[in-house]
């Protein structure tokens, strides 16, 4: 059990532990992080000693905290819930921002058409490709969904990847070059769907295990233990030592928010090696940005590996689409040297428009679109069952992981963004989540067991919008209380101590978690 002044004390411990060891140890690599100060250098002392105080762990439970119900800060939509609570815009930013918000999100819903067509500021698609639009894997900004019967797997794929094998290979991702290494033939990703004249790649297949799991008082709950294979490959079999990684497309609100959080007060709940022996070692994610290539943080994707909001949906764009961008400018998407049917098919790259398929003004406004999709406000934050809930929530020690709350950089490039007190319950590190959960694929400096730790704020809201209630990076879980029974490594006491609690505590931590 952990108090929530026991989670103060460990934050502020762990910012001399990460000093030592990450930045000792880039600094002997001979690299030097960019912009990862390890202190709030964009606040004065009496901004600090108010951001300290503000977003310390409560130990009040008896009552909402303040601000509580604008998770999102001054952007917090306090629009009305329904299926549209993941699409609207910051409340915070200007008349004129907004146009830019709805410009963008046309971008976003657009459809992509394969080369040549009429519609030349539409066309590159694929040839090789997962979706047609952003908005096709992200389905109302929101959760995607394992395909549950139907073929549909729009909303998640496959992620092809192996480790490094040679010294060579070793050196490069020691030297964060690359993350890992596709699959020589099919690349990084599975796309199932293909331009005329070209075929699918393949179709990710699912079978799913039922483990039924016994909890103190008796009740049984049946987990899914999901296991994945592909077919009709079209190109030979995956390399042997290819991994499958299944990965649901997340919820997008509020990431204009946790691209402001200061690394800083990331890497201050840092503690890679478990110094302090209370089984959490959460690391960051050190990756080299685009295009620059510096060493920074990263804090997007299931394992962080993507350091900005920009990079996301560059790297989204190739991946998903198979539309190059000034950042990923590769006009035949994921296409390999060995798929020369695929790099033989035309390209959608305009002169009159650019180098590339989506030339810069267009990854402008999907980045904008992306950075204010705003948080909804919380719901019944002074409810009795939902203040109990929130008590357990802590005593588990879930914030240990789940940090609560931020205050924004101040110095943020817009000011929407800046000095806002934001609550994603979530510390963007990376935490070994136990052989449950492994995929047994690295990504940068997440091993085949480590996982980003993901915000929980929205997930209450996941069924109004999505429809469902499918969790954790494959979907395995199809409601909250499963997703924690998946909880291991790290986690595993946390897990142990919600398997321990009577119906009327679990019924009420998960209408806490349902009020976010």
């Amino acid at each position: 059990m952990r108090s929530g002044g026991f989670a103060t004390a460990r934050a502020g411990k762990k910012a001399g532990v990460l000093l030592v060891l990450a930045f000792a140890g880039l600094a002997a690599a001979g690299s030097t992080p960019v912009g990862l100060s390890p202190v709030r250098d964009d606040l004065s002392a009496e901004d600090l000693a108010r951001v300290v105080a503000i977003t310390a762990p409560t130990a009040d439970f008896a009552k909402a905290e303040p601000f509580e119900a604008m998770q999102g800060g001054a952007g917090t939509s306090r629009k009305s819930v329904d299926s549209n609570a993941f699409s609207h815009s910051s409340a915070n930013i200007t008349f004129e921002q907004e146009a830019t918000f709805k410009l963008g999100n046309g971008i976003f819903r657009k459809l992509w058409v394969s080369a040549p067509s009429s519609t030349q500021a539409s066309d590159g698609l694929g040839p090789l490709f997962n979706a047609r639009a952003c908005q096709s894997c992200h389905l109302k900004d929101g959760r995607g969904h394992p395909p549950e019967g139907n073929p549909d797997a729009t909303s998640m794929f496959l992620r092809l990847a192996r480790q490094a094998s040679t010294e060579e290979e070793k050196a490069l991702v020691a030297d964060r070059a690359v993350l890992n290494f596709p699959d020589p033939v099919y690349g990084g990703q599975l796309q199932d769907l293909a331009v005329p004249g070209l075929p699918g790649e393949g179709r990710m297949v699912i079978s799913y295990e039922e483990m039924p799991v016994a909890l103190a008082d008796g009740t049984v709950v049946s987990l899914r233990k999901p296991s994945y294979a592909v077919e009709g490959l079209s190109d030979g079999p995956l390399a042997a030592d290819t991994t499958l990684s299944p990965r649901v497309t997340p919820q997008m609100i509020g990431l204009g928010l946790v691209e402001q959080i200061h690394p800083a007060d990331i890497l201050a709940h840092a503690d890679p090696d478990d110094r302090d022996g209370d089984g959490i070692s959460g690391k960051p994610q050190i990756v080299r940005d685009a295009p620059g290539g510096e060493l920074t943080l990263g804090r997007f994707g299931w394992k962080a590996q993507t350091p900005s909001i920009r990079q996301q949906s560059a790297g989204a764009f190739a991946g998903d689409i198979g539309i190059s961008t000034p950042e990923v400018p590769t006009h035949w998407g994921d296409c390999t040297p060995a798929q020369k049917a695929c790099l033989a098919m035309p390209n959608g790259v305009q002169a009159r428009l650019g180098d590339v398929e989506a030339p810069p003004p267009v990854l402008d406004l999907v980045t904008f679109y992306a950075q204010n999709l705003a948080v909804p406000a919380r719901r019944n934050v002074g409810d009795a069952k939902v203040l109990a809930g929130k008590k357990l929530f802590y005593d588990l020690g879930c914030i240990s992981c789940h940090t609560p709350k931020y205050v924004t950089r101040r110095d943020a490039p817009d000011k929407a963004q800046a000095f806002q007190l934001i609550w994603p319950y979530s510390d963007f590190l990376l935490h070994d989540m136990g052989e449950g959960l492994a995929d047994g694929q690295q990504v940068g400096d997440a091993t085949g067991s480590e996982w980003r730790t993901a915000p929980l704020w929205g997930i209450g809201l996941t069924r109004v919008v999505n429809g469902h209630t499918f969790f954790l990076h494959d979907g395995r879980a199809r409601n909250l209380t499963e997703a924690v029974l998946w909880h291991g490594g790290e986690a595993q006491a946390a897990r142990d101590g919600f398997s321990a609690l009577d119906k009327a505590e679990r019924d009420a931590l998960i209408t806490f978690l349902e009020s976010l």
